[in-house]
């Protein structure tokens, strides 16, 4: 792993690039594939539905677990089966991922190349060709988690890159604050929670009323995070209160007792996050005794002056995150 990641930084010092320092997972025992069902979005998401397409059961790459991924999934499971639900859990996610290795084509290449680019911060042709560069990441993130390294992508290496966590897209609207020290390790989440993330910073951008200040998200592999309780899973990320100028990401964070707090904007961007996540977000903490009121919020110590949002799965090892 030394080896790899001191080549990897000279050839990033080589091109003028720069890498985010962050430790080797060293086997994952707690790998899990994230259940993903209506309402989900992401790269997991659009993984499966490649993976459904490579089985004969086509769903348009929409990255949105909608009707037709729905209907899809229970074709599939109806096939092999399994229980129909419509839901894409540990079952389903390991009877869709085929073991695919060099020369190999296909829909579930097109998966894998799309994972290994959102989880490792690649930029690989998504060509649904198992080429060597493919096959270089493949090898890489397997050495990166900790995993037997051969180059092919088996049912280790699917469950290992479907679990590893995803990094936001900046451009979508958010701006990075880091109120805890924490860094740019911090900004991890699972490519479910990012991608609503992500939807809901673009559509409350599009308002005019700035962007989304997002503190601490977690760490690239989970685990406990400095100046917070949670954080561990991948779930939660905290937010700013919206302000009257629209400078939270500027002019710094406030209250919501603050003269400067914008009420009616923070109220449509709580509104939007949980319509980008229909279903799935399992609550809010923020303590506006109107948004409270509102059933919008929930009260919680410590949590006047950010907004706590917490994604759920509609399976989960941990109850706190069960939808």
């Amino acid at each position: 792993m030394r080896r790899f990641a001191a080549a990897l930084a000279v050839l990033a010092a080589s091109a003028g690039l720069t890498v985010l320092a962050v430790a080797p997972a060293h086997a994952y025992g707690n790998a899990f594939f994230h259940t993903q069902s209506t309402g989900n979005r992401g790269v997991d998401v659009v993984a499966i539905q490649h993976l459904l397409t490579q089985h004969g059961h086509a769903a348009p790459a929409t990255g949105v677990f909608d009707p037709g991924t729905v209907a899809a999934v229970r074709a599939f499971q109806t096939a092999k089966g399994l229980g129909v639900d419509g839901i894409a859990g540990p079952k389903t996610w390991a009877a869709l991922a085929p073991t695919v290795r060099a020369g190999d084509s296909g829909e579930a290449v097109k998966a894998l190349q799309l994972e290994l680019n959102a989880k490792r911060r690649l930029n690989l042709a998504v060509s649904g060709r198992f080429d060597a560069a493919t096959t270089t990441a493949v090898r890489g993130f397997q050495e990166h988690a900790g995993i037997g390294v051969d180059g092919i992508a088996g049912p280790a290496t699917w469950k290992n890159l479907v679990w590893h966590h995803d990094y936001p897209d900046f451009g979508q609207g958010i701006c990075d604050q880091d109120p805890d020290g924490n860094g740019a390790a911090a900004n991890w989440g699972t490519g479910a929670a990012v991608a609503q993330l992500e939807q809901a910073a673009k559509v409350f951008a599009a308002t005019g009323q700035g962007k989304l200040p997002m503190g601490d998200f977690g760490f690239e592999h989970g685990g406990t995070i400095p100046g917070h309780g949670s954080h561990q899973v991948g779930l939660d990320v905290d937010l700013w209160p919206v302000r009257t100028d629209s400078a939270q990401c500027t002019a710094g964070r406030i209250t919501w007792r603050s003269s400067t707090y914008d009420r009616a904007a923070t109220r449509e961007l709580v509104k939007t996050i949980r319509a980008a996540a229909p279903g799935h977000v399992k609550l809010v903490f923020f303590n506006d005794p109107t948004l409270i009121d509102e059933g919008l919020t929930t009260s919680y110590p410590n949590h006047d002056n950010h907004l706590h949002v917490r994604y759920c799965e509609a399976v989960h090892p941990n109850n706190l995150y069960v939808c």
